[in-house]
This record gives structure tokens, C-alpha cells and sequence, in this order.
């Protein structure tokens, strides 16, 4: 029987011309025997610049929503996932050869973890590449270490959200992303955090591209009001989930 991964990617118009990139680094995945990856595109809006750069592939799937942004267009895309486990892929980004393997490899072999995330890479203007300091070390991570570390260094969790590989059930069972205008990618890691032990893999899972249009690179995400506003209510989430007591596996 064929098991499914279902990689979801919110876009908008101005990240809509990144998608044949994505599309053809899902495409040099190599997954196990009996595997497959559905792509779930959910442009945030409705227009027609969009569309044009969705891959015909049977595969892929493209939908259009009010907008809300990314974290209500990744819920939206919900509505369609048939995988077991649902990998984010921003419409900017691209997946390395064997990431989503790697995925599949942690978490089919260890039902008591709830979630994967992997090394990142800055993908820059120019092609080059650049790491981050202070990744952890490959292996498990326990329940509030993500919450831990957020807390003591300036909301700056040590694994990247956008890497995440999430059991569908789980994902649902937190309601997907939060409902904030940014960090809301954040807001679900720390919520898994709280219930359930992740892994983190050494290996390089995502290249995150670095462009001048970019969201997170507008005064309004940094705006030091709104900032601490999400960051109240992300840590109040993730620590009212933790002292419910109810835990993944």
C-alpha cells in the first residue's frame, strides 16, 4: 500500500515566481519503497499571478483562500492532506536531496516522537549558502527544551520551524498554525514542544532563501509592540499545553 507525505506551501503573489524551484528540489526527493509526496499549494488571496507558476503535475495541488496569511493558508490546506506525516515548505525555499527521506526515516522508526526538524541553510542572493550557530546535536529532542531555549535567548528557538516534518494527527489535534500575523510557525513548534519529543537532524533538511520581498524582512515584522504581543501569547500557549499534562505517545 502507498504511504503518503504531504508537503504544504503557503504563497503569495510576490513568492509565486520561487515555486518552480521548490517544485524541482520535491522533485530530486528519493523517498523508501512505497512512498509518495503530494504537494498542497495554498496561494493567501485570490489573483491570477499565482497560478501561473504551479507545475502541471498530478501530484501538486493548488487552491486559492481569503487571505490571512501563511499560517491560515497552511490550515487551510488541511483540508485536502491524505499523508501521514506533513512537511512545511515555504514558496521560497527548497527541500535538499534526501530531506524528506531523513523525515521518514526518524519518525517511521520512532512512534514516540511527534515531529522532526533539521539543519537550515541561509540560501543568499548570490547562490552562496550560510549556517546558523548553535545547532543541537542530532538526536532526540525532550519535551520543553524548544520552549527552554526560546525563553533565554531573546525568542530565538535552536531548530528552524520551517523545517518541520509534523504526524498529521498531532498537527491537527493542536489546531495547525496559530492564528498571528507572524510567528506563527514558531507558535506550532513550541506547542509540540509542550506535548511531545522531536528530533533534529545534523543533516542539511532546508536552504532558506534570502530576498529583499521577503515578509520577515519588513519593518512591520519586527515592530517591537506587535513582536511582544506574539511572543506573550506563544509562550503562554506552549506553557498552558505543558501544564495540562496531556502528552503525544
Amino acid at each position: 500500500m502507498t504511504r503518503r507525505v504531504t508537503v504544504v506551501t503557503a504563497v503569495h503573489a510576490p513568492s509565486a515566481r520561487f515555486l518552480p524551484e521548490a517544485y524541482r528540489s520535491l522533485c530530486e526527493q528519493r523517498l523508501p519503497d512505497g512512498w509518495e509526496w503530494e504537494w498542497l499549494v495554498q496561494e493567501d488571496g485570490h489573483g491570477e499571478e499565482v497560478r501561473t507558476h504551479v507545475p502541471d503535475d498530478p501530484r501538486v495541488s493548488f487552491r486559492q483562500g481569503r487571505a490571512g496569511g501563511p499560517g491560515v493558508a497552511r490550515t487551510m490546506a488541511l483540508a485536502r492532506a491524505q499523508g501521514s506525516y506533513v512537511r512545511v515548505l515555504d514558496a521560497d525555499d527548497q527541500l535538499p536531496p534526501g530531506a524528506l527521506g531523513r523525515d521518514l526515516a526518524a519518525l517511521e522508526t520512532r512512534p514516540d516522537l511527534g515531529w522532526a526538524t533539521s539543519r537550515a541553510l541561509d540560501l543568499l542572493p548570490d547562490g552562496s549558502t550560510a549556517g546558523f550557530p548553535g545547532d543541537p546535536e542530532e538526536g532526540p529532542i525532550e519535551r520543553g527544551t524548544v520552549l527552554g531555549h526560546w525563553s533565554a535567548n531573546d525568542f530565538r528557538a535552536q531548530v528552524h520551524p520551517a523545517t518541520l516534518c509534523v504526524r498529521r494527527e498531532l498537527l491537527l489535534a493542536l489546531g495547525g498554525w496559530m492564528a498571528l500575523p507572524a510567528s506563527e510557525d514558531t507558535g506550532l513548534l513550541l506547542a509540540l514542544d509542550a506535548v511531545s519529543r522531536g528530533w533534529f537532524s545534523a543533516e542539511v533538511g532546508l536552504l532558506y532563501r534570502k530576498w529583499e520581498g521577503q515578509v520577515t524582512g519588513r519593518p512591520a515584522h519586527t515592530d517591537p509592540v506587535e513582536r511582544e504581543a506574539r511572543m506573550t501569547v506563544v509562550a503562554a500557549r506552549a506553557r498552558a499545553l505543558a501544564g495540562l499534562g496531556w502528552r503525544y505517545g
